[in-house]
């Protein structure tokens, strides 16, 4: 693990690689944004508004629970659109002012009513059928909605066509219902930010207490599943950005293997480390999100880098998945941080010791402080290249073409675009070489041989491990637009660098703010990673529903 004091970026807010994806149910005309609030801006306290929130009968249902509500016909997909568009409208737009969605597809209701219709035809695509699902303002859909990453120089521009995921997320039968705020460029831009702020959306913010961060860059995506403002959503991680906000917002995340999820149509910053996943309330129901989503794609080559194997996430799921495991318990570095996350811990490996696993406790993953430059340098080399490559793509309404644009459009429009933090990391990647140069290739074999070969493969061959526990990241830390993100306590970055699997499932609560517990190990044993989760979850059932508190008192 990097060292858990360094604060920067891509622990807190790392973005997803790919391409823009077009905003969920606006026209082709550019919408018109809601107010940005200024950074500092806080939104009126909730209390007994809480109990008018529209559609509570949806809060906390499942997959299978609004599926058997559309089966009995008590529902429709159209029912439910309207009714989580008015839970947007009630949490997101007023109230709270959760600023967790950016677009909702102006298509929204004409593509419900061809689901539904198909529904009474007999014809159901799968489990996801009807279900209005949320997806990262970084991730293409060629409909109406625009893509732009948050960010205001992609304002108004459209896809052409849906990305690979997104393709796959609609023959399931995935309703895309709405794009979501994140930290703008997937919190790549600059390196003292605010995770969930971007220039579109304004300050995303945490349900659980409104000042405190949504954690990023998947903090609209996160505040969305945790909020039921849709059924669950798709986040995207370069390091911690799935993990991280499913822990702050009280969900499971599932952060796959580089490789297992394709990354075309996402706007990118590393080809190394971008991958999309899943943020859901349940396992069971993130499961199956993978699951559609999960496969190769001839257009990204590290997909097809392994023969095909289509998994059913859910299927193997048991609760007894635990009973045998062999564990590793990362001491250095992840504990004697918070004295209450340690605690939290404490609890949770005497749950998992009960539910049968064999901790190996201490098993170490101390990373050399070599590992954060070397992340760094391939981060920024990377972004460089990959993005011009994707804005190069992009449609003739799109008007920067190259992180040089970007970088311009930031400057001409820094009173708007660069209020709450700047763009140090967009310059710097800027004065980088190209993906042939000897500073790239001896950062990225670093990253490789120290993430894998000294530490994940080595301590998990030496141990006979299945995996490692510990806990995602401490409690979400308070939005601060002078000083950017506090948080100090992650174990995102190994498995990030290395490209494995990552999973975190809630696992209580610190005055009120959820912390979730992670489970992460070699590459391609998701299955196993979430059966994990899912043994845990179903012995301790910690998720709790936000309340909307303006703040907690007792983290």
């Amino acid at each position: 693990m990097a060292d858990p004091d360094r604060r920067d970026v891509f622990r807190y807010g790392a973005l997803l690689v790919g391409a823009a994806l077009p905003a969920c149910g606006e026209s082709k005309s550019p919408p018109t944004p809601p107010p940005t609030p200024t950074p500092t801006s806080m939104p009126p306290p909730v209390d007994a508004a809480v109990a008018a929130i529209p559609a509570q009968d949806l809060e906390e249902l499942t997959f299978a629970e609004l599926a058997a509500k559309l089966a009995s016909g008590a529902e429709t997909s159209k029912s439910l659109v309207a009714k989580y568009r008015a839970r947007i409208e009630a949490l997101d737009k007023a109230g709270p002012m959760l600023r967790a969605i950016l677009e909702i597809n102006p298509e929204a209701d004409a593509i419900a009513q061809q689901l539904d219709a198909e529904r009474a035809a007999g014809k159901l695509r799968g489990p996801l059928h009807g279900l209005p699902i949320i997806v990262k303002d970084n991730i293409d859909t060629g409909d109406k909605m625009t893509t732009t990453a948050g960010s205001l120089a992609l304002e108004g521009t459209h896809a052409a066509a849906d990305a690979f995921a997104i393709v796959k997320l609609r023959a399931a039968g995935a309703l895309v219902f709405a794009k979501s705020n994140l930290s703008e460029w997937a919190n790549i831009r600059g390196t003292v930010s605010s995770s969930g702020w971007s220039g579109r959306g304004g300050q995303c913010r945490n349900p659980y207490a409104l000042d405190r961060t949504p954690s990023g860059s998947s903090s609209g995506s996160a505040v969305a599943a945790a909020a039921n403002l849709c059924a669950a959503a798709i986040g995207s991680e370069t390091d911690g950005s799935i993990v991280s906000p499913a822990s702050c917002n009280g969900l499971v995340g599932i952060k796959p293997t580089v490789g297992l999820v394709s990354r075309s149509g996402v706007i990118p910053i590393s080809g190394s480390q971008d991958t999309l996943g899943p943020l859901a309330r349940t396992v069971t129901d993130a499961a199956i999100l993978l699951t559609a989503i999960a496969g190769p794609d001839p257009t990204d080559a590290v997909t097809t880098a392994r023969p095909a194997q289509a998994i059913d996430y859910a299927k193997g799921l048991d609760a007894g998945a635990l009973k045998g495991a062999r564990l590793g318990v990362p001491r250095a570095g992840f504990f004697g941080v918070s004295r209450r996350v340690d605690a939290l811990m404490v609890t949770a490996l005497a749950k998992l010791t009960e539910l049968g696993a064999i901790l190996v406790d201490p098993a170490e993953l101390k990373a050399p402080p070599e590992l954060g430059p070397a992340e760094l340098e391939v981060l920024l080399t990377e972004l460089k290249a990959q993005l011009t490559a994707y804005l190069n793509k992009r449609g003739p309404d799109t008007k920067i073409r190259s992180l040089a644009d970007a970088i311009a459009f930031d400057k001409a429009n820094a009173e708007r675009e660069m209020r709450a933090f700047g763009q140090e990391n967009f310059e710097a990647a800027q004065g980088k070489g190209s993906l042939t140069d000897k500073a790239y290739l001896d950062a990225r074999a670093k990253c490789v041989k120290i993430a894998r070969e000294q530490l994940l493969d080595k301590v998990m061959a030496d141990h006979k491990l299945d995996g490692f526990v510990a806990a995602t990241n401490g409690p979400a830390w308070m939005i601060d637009p002078i000083n950017g993100d506090a948080g100090s306590l992650s174990c995102s970055t190994l498995p990030a660098v290395a490209g494995y699997p990552h999973v975190t499932v809630p696992a209580g609560d610190i005055g009120g703010l959820p912390v979730g517990l992670s489970f992460f190990g070699a590459p391609y044993t998701e299955q196993k990673l979430i059966g994990y989760a899912y043994a845990y979850e179903q012995a301790t059932k910690l998720r709790k529903r936000p309340r909307y508190l303006a703040t907690v008192n007792d983290a």
